[in-house]
């Protein structure tokens, strides 16, 4: 007979007791792995994430809501930043990559990011089938959002503005699937990634819809205002009309009762104040070509009724070609200006349009280490941007994490003490209705060392017994609650690893169960063979 079969004998004694001690035992262990488990992906993920992304530049505002949004696809940005503000960044000789994002729609939870095929290859990842966008409205899907969407090459889909299900869904231009990007363990994996031109396109579309709108209101509102003046100025030009109308009859009444010298000279300043008129008023061409029409009339019959030559019938009619061409090349000079003047609006618009440009976030890897002692005072100096460090904030994120996972395990902990002391309580309880038992032992020829060893197997077994079951139970809710993250949030986590630090909590668990019975053990030891069986 051994030592270690007759404690497990004495065990099975009272199950009910062995139970409750084994299982306070497995709930204290299991809260340490699965905190354990979690806490090591999490920093493992972030950090694989941030690998090779020294700075990140977005507009101000939290650092930490920067990164998470931009790096970790977590969080909303704090907003966008001009192109051309992030371009003198990017052309900096002490940037080696500089990768801009520009982001804003989702597809069922996951996120559209606009950018560049070197996003891409920032994570090493490979095409587990298709190819990489190359044309606006085409997407390389990761392998979370593949799985979950039941993507594949060939497929289309629409994205929703906004970061949520239920946004306002661009169904009118969507996207066609081109490449599926093989699982990397990143958040490669849980994105749709695009060029920026297609980002641009979709938000640039919304615009010009709102614009358009606004812009067929005033067109309509510039139409009646025309149909007034066109009205308004029809009137002007009848009452005109009338008025020169009474001027030439007047004019012939005269005409008809003085001589021809006299007629004559009265035609000559009527001729001069109707090119002074001419001159002046371009606008009114057709008023001042039913003028001349009436002019040119009265002309002909003052000459035939007082008897002019032709030579000047002909200079007069000459002089009045040469006045309509002045005029015609006045007009022709007025149209090309205002044309030209058209034409420089839509540059300056194209060109106003681009310097619009907007991104979200520009991720820059140093060409240098001693770019960063000085490239992130400089960009947050300027104002206009803010940069910040993923590892300061990773660091950050971990430390409030910390806290919230140093509270679970101080939780953890009172449970594993509340096992050692419950195993303590049964083998002290178990000690003292055993002495006779223990006394017997001795006579058979047991050492006091023999008997102290036993205790200590037996409090070892239920310390093994109960920290077996909790790894175990930690092992299996670390896995549930992966597969749960893998299919709601495409987070690749793994309930079957071994962490190692798992070795020291398994070496510090077996001394609880070592230290819990080390008194009974004493006891046993200090047992005194012949009072125990005198009393007995």
């Amino acid at each position: 007979m051994t030592w270690v079969r007759l404690a497990l004998a004495n065990l099975t004694l009272s199950p009910l007791t062995t139970a409750v001690n084994v299982l306070l035992m497995a709930l204290g262990t299991a809260s340490i792995v699965l905190l354990l488990l979690a806490g090591f992906q999490l920093a493992q993920t972030m950090s694989r994430d941030a690998k090779d992304i020294d700075l990140v530049v977005g507009a101000q505002g939290s650092p930490v809501q920067l990164i998470l949004s931009a790096v970790y696809h977590a969080d909303i940005p704090p907003g966008n930043i001009k192109l051309a503000e992030a371009q003198r960044w990017m052309d900096d000789p002490r940037v080696a990559r500089a990768i801009p994002l520009s982001l804003g729609d989702s597809f069922r939870g996951f996120r559209i990011v606009g950018t560049t095929p070197e996003y891409v290859e920032l994570y090493n990842a490979n095409l587990a089938s298709g190819r990489l966008w190359s044309e606006t409205m085409e997407a390389v899907v990761g392998s979370a959002v593949a799985g979950a969407a039941r993507l594949g090459v060939g497929s289309t889909f629409a994205g929703a503005h906004g970061f949520v299900e239920g946004g306002h869904v661009h169904d009118t231009q969507p996207y066609r699937v081109v490449g599926v990007l093989a699982p990397t363990g990143t958040v490669l994996d849980r994105l749709v990634v695009t060029s920026l031109q297609s980002v641009w396109d979709i938000h640039d579309s919304d615009h010009d819809h709102d614009h358009d709108h606004d812009h067929d209101h005033d067109h309509d509102h510039d139409q009646h205002d025309d149909h007034d003046h066109e009205k308004h100025g029809h009137e002007e030009h009848a009452d005109q009309k009338h008025g020169d109308d009474k001027d030439d009859h007047d004019h012939h009444g005269h005409e008809e009762h003085n001589n021809d010298a006299h007629t004559h000279k009265k035609h000559d300043d009527e001729s001069h104040d109707h090119d002074e008129h001419a001159e002046h008023d371009h606008s009114d061409h057709g008023h001042d070509e039913h003028a001349h029409d009436g002019h040119d009339e009265h002309k002909h019959e003052s000459h035939h009724h007082d008897g002019h030559s032709d030579e000047q019938h002909a200079h007069e009619e000459q002089e009045h070609h040469d006045h309509e061409k002045h005029a015609d090349s006045d007009h022709d000079h007025d149209a090309h200006e205002h044309e030209h003047e058209h034409n420089n609006g839509h540059e300056s618009h194209a060109h106003q349009t681009n310097e619009d440009t907007e991104i979200t976030a520009l991720l820059i890897t140093y060409n240098s280490p001693l770019a960063a002692t000085s490239l992130p005072r400089q960009i947050n100096a300027a104002g206009a941007l803010l940069a910040a460090a993923p590892a300061m904030e990773v660091a950050r994120v971990l430390q409030l994490v910390g806290v919230g996972m140093t509270a679970l395990n101080a939780f953890a902990w009172v449970l594993v003490a509340t096992a050692a002391l419950s195993i303590f309580a049964a083998l002290y309880g178990s000690l003292r209705a055993r002495r006779g038992e223990l006394a017997m032992l001795r006579c058979l020829g047991a050492t006091r060392s023999e008997l102290s060893y036993y205790l200590i197997v037996e409090g070892l077994l239920l310390s093994v017994m109960g920290v077996t079951l909790g790894f175990l139970a930690g092992h299996v809710m670390m896995e549930g609650v992966a597969q749960w993250l893998a299919s709601s949030r495409g987070v690749v986590m793994t309930g079957w690893l071994w962490v190692p630090t798992q070795t020291l909590l398994l070496l510090g668990l077996f001394l609880v169960g070592i230290i819990s019975a080390l008194i009974p053990a004493t006891q046993a030891y200090r047992t005194d063979v012949a009072r125990t069986l005198a009393e007995g």
